[in-house]
Parts: structure tokens; sequence; C-alpha cells
């Protein structure tokens, strides 16, 4: 008779499969003890910026007992979104970020989440638990790496052999008893391209990510007037930034994501520099009714093009 959590496990898998996820792994829910200085010590150093939100929450950011109670094990997804069809990026264009052409990721993730939830529930019985996408102090990267689905790159981005990083990241916590799966090794060697490339030098040290000089923090984070110092390093980036996941040598793995919701808007295909800079609240509102550029509002991606328009001092 094999253990009930190993069978458990393989049939959270097998259901995280079938509703298009790329890949699931499973890890014991525990302090996260070798995060817990390494995120005390970005904190103190602000390389937060204004991000506020990640001073908040810390104990629960480490332990995700204190998220549900009971917690016993940390089910973690992954979610391609490359596209299969890459927006323009010449030097005349303006670029999105590719985790934003489709639909809001949040949402396309929550119901695949809560749909595994309820098969767990059907399958199992009564288990207490909850599903998380960046909606919660939980350290997503932390958990895919002890749930052996890649290490952290870097640029500190998750990074998979099989598909490269550019995947969403969601997690179920339960009260459910699962087999853990091992972490795996760190593959970056002595590669420093993504270091290299960034424009801004927000990374720091390898592995080390000063939040508040990347471009994608620049872009969508900060509320306020974009600092001078940084003009003319944006590299044409009018919301995020994937330079240091586009120069990553594993990224030559990545395959057309399949999932409908991520295709871009039809009209987003045709927009040129011109309709960036023209932008109605009509267009806005419709191009991207359910994107997550809505988080800039129109406001600050009307801020960020204007930046990007202006001639360095």
């Amino acid at each position: 008779m094999h253990h009930p959590a190993a069978i458990y496990s393989q049939r959270i898998k097998a259901e995280a499969t079938r509703l298009g996820f790329d890949l699931c792994g499973i890890a014991k829910a525990d302090f996260l003890d070798e995060e817990a200085p390494r995120l005390e010590t970005w904190l103190k150093s602000g390389m937060h910026g204004q991000m506020n939100y990640m001073a908040n929450h810390f104990d629960k950011r480490l332990d995700p007992r204190l998220l549900v109670d009971g917690a016993k094990s940390v089910v973690t997804v992954l979610l391609n979104y490359y596209p299969k069809q890459q927006l323009p990026e010449g030097d005349d264009d303006y670029k999105l970020s590719k985790y934003a052409y489709g639909e809001d990721y949040h949402f396309v993730i929550k119901d695949k989440l809560k749909a595994l939830l309820d098969f767990i529930r059907a399958e199992i019985g009564d288990v207490g638990g909850r599903a998380f996408v960046d909606s919660a102090p939980v350290m997503d990267k932390a958990w895919a790496k002890r749930a052996g689905l890649g290490w952290v790159g870097k640029h500190s981005n998750l990074i998979n052999r099989q598909i490269g990083s550019f995947f969403f990241i969601g997690e179920l916590i339960l009260d459910l008893e699962l087999e853990p799966d091992g972490p795996i090794t760190d593959y970056c060697g002595t590669c420093t391209r993504c270091i290299d490339a960034c424009p801004t030098n927000a990374i720091v040290d390898p592995y080390v990510v000063d939040g508040s000089k990347c471009i994608s923090y620049f872009t969508i984070e900060l509320k306020e007037a974009i600092p001078n110092e940084v003009r003319g390093k944006f590299d044409n980036w009018v919301f995020g930034c994937d330079i240091c996941q586009d120069v990553c040598p594993w990224n030559r793995f990545a395959r057309p994501h399949q999932t409908p919701a991520f295709a871009p808007h039809p009209d987003l295909v045709e927009f040129t520099k011109t309709d960036w800079e023209d932008i109605s609240e009509a267009v806005f509102g419709e191009v991207f009714r359910r994107s997550a550029v809505k988080r800039t509002k129109i406001d600050g991606l009307r801020r960020n093009v204007a930046f990007l328009g202006k001639d360095p001092d």
C-alpha cells in the first residue's frame, strides 16, 4: 500500500496538468529560514523603494502556518506566458513586458487554483486551504524553489531548465500532508548576462536586485515622477521590462504558452509609437480592460510615455 500522501500528491499534480498548469511541485509548509535574513537585509537597505507592502506582514511572509491554520503543505504551480507572437520591439517601438500582453494573470491563475482546490476537496475530503497569486504575503519564488520547480537566478527570477523563466507562480497552502519534492541545483554558473544587460544597474550583486532601481518598479510601482538620473536609460520600456529575462540563455527553451486568455488584444498588436503617445481614456479602457497594465492607470502610462519621449539632459 502506497502512503496516502504520495498518492494524493500524484493526483494533485495530474489535475494541475489537466487544468493547464505547466509544472506543479510540493514543499513542506515550514518557516523559510534561508529567506528570513535575506528579506530583512533587503528591506533594511530600502531596496523595496515605495513598495511598502513588501515590508508588511514580515512574519506571515516567512511562515505559511500564519496564513492557513495547521498548514502542512505548499503546492506551487507555474503557468507559462511566453507569447506566440511578440509585439514589435524595434528601436522605434515602445515596449510592453510580455507578462502584460493579455488578461491579468491574477484572474486566470486564481480561477485555475480554485478549480484545483475544489478537486482536492472532492477527491480527498474536507481540506483547509487558500489559493494565492501574488496577492498576499507569500514568497512565490522561495516556495517554487523549495518545490524543485527551478532555482532563483542572479536576476532574482525563478528559472526552470525545461521552460526558462517566462511564467507566473501561484500557490495553494493546505492543511493536508503531501509528499514534498526536493530542491534542485542552481544552474547559473559563471554567467552574468542579466547583470551586464540591466540598463539601470538594478542587479547590484548576483542574486540581489535593488527593486527601487528596476525599470519595472519605475514604470509600475512608483507613484510619483520618475527621477531624472534614469532618463534615457529605459530602452523604450513603457510598462515593465524583460531585459534580464530576454538575455538569459535558459530562455532559449521558452515555448509559446497554451493559454488563450494571455493572447494580446488585437488592437495592441497594431499599436504604434503614436498610439501610445496619443492614448485616450476610451482606448486605454478597451485595450487594457482586463490587463495588468491597468495597475499604472492611464496617468501612470502617460507619465511613462512622456518620460521616454524626453531627451536626456
